[in-house]
């Protein structure tokens, strides 16, 4: 073989290479590279405190509730500054935590939302070319890598006392947003090069819902799940949680491939998949349900694997692997269950030093180990195991409601005070 042949195999297999590695190591939207919590990492910090085994912490000007995510040798995170009415994404370094660039939009209109849910509580996505952040009412706005608008959309008004929370996506060309909760909901997909509308799904209000939980006004009604991208069978779906159900979508046009009702009113947490297995879960002591995705249409009855008439209080969203789900609920209860037939396999109240066991945070599994942090800023991680195994309590002493984030042998805190970088520099 040619010289110039060898040395361009060689030379693409090292580029392939580079790029499955950098793809790793990326941490590019709320739940990560495969949009579900689960990391590709080994070897990440599992003991940790407010001195011991930080790389760095960058202080914040006011609390928010986002998860930051990683592209590279940048961290973004969204921001509000209230006191000034402004909107920000913020872009660091990830070596030292210093402060590359701030984009920034005003928004002087009152955002009704709950006091634990400040605005911004949605995270931004990249695909290594442009950044998309959700700013609610103010808008979908998307930056260059350098934090230069390259456009953005009017959505209209987002109202609902409890505020927003559902992160866009991105899949090929297109960028995802659940817009909502309130009487204003719909998914949406936009070009993500251009912001122009490629289709938008409706959602309206059920006023019927399931035969245990009936709808009870639309102050306790809403979807603030993030849709998850998965091949299923032969096609491509965008899986979703709304209030009383759960669905596939085709990505490219919006159209419903199937559905399954079973869950209640409030649907805060995003689908749990693992192959052709889809876990939706209802919050406020609502409903669970596990199926198998088959066929077209209405599946609840013959897609359901198992059913939960009524759960612990569940704000953030749980993991798969190995065939057991885990999930850190709000009352400080960790469980774990059995993937295809829903049983509790353990639960343990997960306790530490912080001021407050309740937990919003979404758990992320890596290398074996979840991790989860509570509002009180205690980081609990604990064995991916059917048998409980608690490996350490770390506690940063601050509060938090924002899940965590690993990249490069890092993992990266968001609390209501600073951004923590832990790990070796």
């Amino acid at each position: 073989m040619a010289p110039n042949a060898i040395r361009w195999i060689c030379c693409t297999v090292v580029f392939s290479i580079h790029l499955q590695s950098t793809t790793a190591d990326n941490w590019p939207e709320w739940r990560g590279n495969h949009g579900d919590g689960t990391s590709d990492e080994k070897g990440l910090p599992t003991k940790w405190n407010s001195t011991d085994n930080v790389a760095w912490k960058v202080a914040l000007p006011e609390p928010g509730n986002s998860t930051p995510i990683v592209w590279d040798d940048r961290v973004y995170m969204t921001q509000p500054v209230v006191a000034q009415n402004r909107r920000a994404l913020m872009c660091f370094h990830r070596s030292d935590g210093r402060l590359l660039w701030q984009a920034e939009t005003e928004w002087k209109e009152a955002d009704p939302t709950h006091a634990t849910n400040p605005v911004c509580s949605s995270s931004p996505v990249t695909d290594g070319a442009r950044v998309i952040a959700w700013f609610g009412s103010a808008g979908l706005f998307c930056y260059d890598m350098e934090g230069h608008e390259l456009w953005n959309r009017d959505l209209g008004i987002q109202k609902h006392i409890w505020g927003y929370g559902s992160s866009p996506v991105i899949h090929g060309d297109l960028c995802y947003l659940n817009f909502g909760p309130g009487e204003r909901s719909f998914l949406i997909a936009v070009n993500k090069k251009t912001g122009e509308t490629v289709w938008q799904h409706d959602e309206p209000i059920n006023t019927q819902g399931t035969s245990e939980a009936k709808f009870s006004g639309a102050d306790y009604y809403g979807s603030w799940s993030t849709p998850v991208l998965r091949h299923i069978g032969e096609r491509d779906q965008l899986i979703i949680s709304f209030p009383f159900r759960v669905c596939g979508m085709d990505p490219l046009t919006g159209h419903e491939l199937w559905t399954s009702s079973g869950i209640n009113a409030l649907a805060y947490t995003s689908p749990l998949i693992a192959d052709d297995t889809v876990v939706a879960m209802g919050g406020y002591n609502g409903m669970s349900i596990g199926i198998q995705v088959k066929g077209n249409g209405d599946i609840t009855e013959s897609g359901r694997l198992w059913r939960h008439p009524k759960t612990k209080q569940r704000i953030g969203s749980g993991v798969i692997h190995a065939g057991y789900l885990f999930i850190h609920n709000d009352p400080g209860i960790a469980e774990c269950f059995e993937l295809k037939t829903g049983k509790t396999v353990w639960e343990e109240r997960l306790s530490g030093p912080g001021t407050s066991a309740t937990n919003w945070s979404s758990v992320m599994v890596a290398d074996g180990h979840c991790y989860t942090m509570t509002q009180g800023g205690d980081c609990f991680v604990f064995r991916a195991s059917p048998q409980f195994e608690l490996v350490s309590t770390n506690s940063l002493g601050e509060a938090s409601n924002s899940s965590v984030a690993a990249s490069n042998g890092q993992l990266f805190l968001r609390t209501h005070q600073h951004l923590w970088c832990i790990g070796k520099r």
